[in-house]
This record gives C-alpha cells, structure tokens and sequence, in this order.
C-alpha cells in the first residue's frame, strides 16, 4: 500500500464530551515535514524486535508484509530505538487476517507519557485511544465503532505537535485531544511495546508499511 500524506488538513473536534481548546488548522507548509523513516523495509524485521509478552505467535516476514500471528492473547514487535516524542508523524497500514479482536494495536510516544490506538478491539468493532485520562478505548471519548473487513489493509496516520494529539483512519480524523488538557498512558498489557511498537490480540495481523518523518515544531 502506497502511503501518501495529504496536501491539506481540515482538522475537526472528533470526540465528545468537555470542549477542547482552540487551534489554528496547520497546513502541510506550516509542518515542514522532513523525510520518511521507514521502520519496515518488506524484506525483514530490521530494527523491530518480536515482544516477549508470553504466548505470542511468531513474527515473520510475508510477501513483503509483516505478519503477527494469533497470540495467548498478545503478539507483537518493538521498536526498541530512539524516536520522537512530539513534532512528528507516524503512518501505518494494517489488516486484520483472522480473529475477532484487535489487529493494530499501534503504541506510541505522546511527549513524556505513550499511548495506544487500537483498531477492532473488544469483540472485533471498537476503535479508540488507550488510556486518555486514565480510561481505555473502551470509556473514554475517542471511544467509536468501525466495522473492518478481513484481509484489507487500513491506513493509520498519527500526529503530535502543534499541541495537539490527532489520529486518522484511511484519512478520517477520528481523534484529536489538546495535549495539556489531557493524561495519556498505557494498559498494562502492552508497557512492552514502549517506545514505539505494534501489537494483536487473539488475532492475525498484517502490517504492510511502517514509518514517521518529523515535523516543524509548532505553537503549543
């Protein structure tokens, strides 16, 4: 899957509940993106390390896509590496192969704390932010449901900075948090895949690309 960012954004609230406050949208020109880092090449793992969370299925490389297995319940891979904590951008596509949980559980660095955001979780539909606020994708506000097809490959897009958390599914905001108005942090279960790392639950996952650029600092 090819990914390519957008020209412009027209950003919008995309979760309920308290308001957040006010920003200027940002244009691709205002970010001055820099250039790809591509953390998965589709020959092999490269940096990403297979996560010992104990009973996970083995990691392999297929077809150019990397593959995590079913797992008892988790499987997934780290990248143990340096990487940004804010101002940058982190793209994804992924897919779901079998199972009827989370195939992307996509954890990554929010400043000084991390979070995750999880794809079909919960019996295979809900998609949300873990843990804002000390809550999980399951009670908090980012809390949706999407219905995802078995074997398509879905483009995940999360940006920090100009103040701002926003995370999009095949170019749809779905959400977007004002970092100083908010606590993030992580399930118990994935803490391994810190700083940034990739996991399933009782699934098959497919992970098809993998990398983040960083981004001009902006106004916070």
């Amino acid at each position: 899957m090819r990914l390519e960012p957008l020209a412009a954004l027209t950003l919008v609230a995309a979760c309920a509940g308290s308001p957040e406050p006010s920003v200027v949208p940002l244009t691709e020109d205002d970010l001055r993106p820099g250039p790809w880092t591509q953390l998965f090449d589709g020959r092999g793992l490269g940096a990403l390390v297979p996560t010992s969370f104990g009973g996970e299925g083995e990691v392999h490389v297929e077809d150019g896509a990397l593959i995590l297995p079913f797992g008892s319940p988790l499987t997934g891979v780290t990248y143990p590496g340096a990487f940004p904590t804010r101002d940058y951008e982190l793209e994804c596509a992924a897919a779901r192969l079998s199972g009827s949980d989370f195939f992307c559980g996509l954890t990554f660095p929010v400043q000084d704390q991390h979070a995750t955001l999880v794809l079909g979780g919960w019996g295979g539909t809900l998609t949300g932010l873990s843990c804002v606020d000390g809550e999980d994708a399951s009670s908090n506000p980012t809390r949706r449901f999407v219905h995802f097809e078995t074997g398509r490959d879905y483009h995940i897009r999360i940006r920090v900075g100009g103040g701002r958390l926003r995370c999009f599914l095949d170019e749809e905001l779905i959400v977007d948090l004002a970092l100083a108005a908010h606590d993030f942090s992580l399930r118990p279960e994935v803490q391994l895949n810190r700083p940034l790392g990739l996991s399933t639950f009782l699934t098959t996952g497919r992970v098809s690309a993998l990398r983040y650029r960083r981004l001009k600092p902006g106004p916070e």
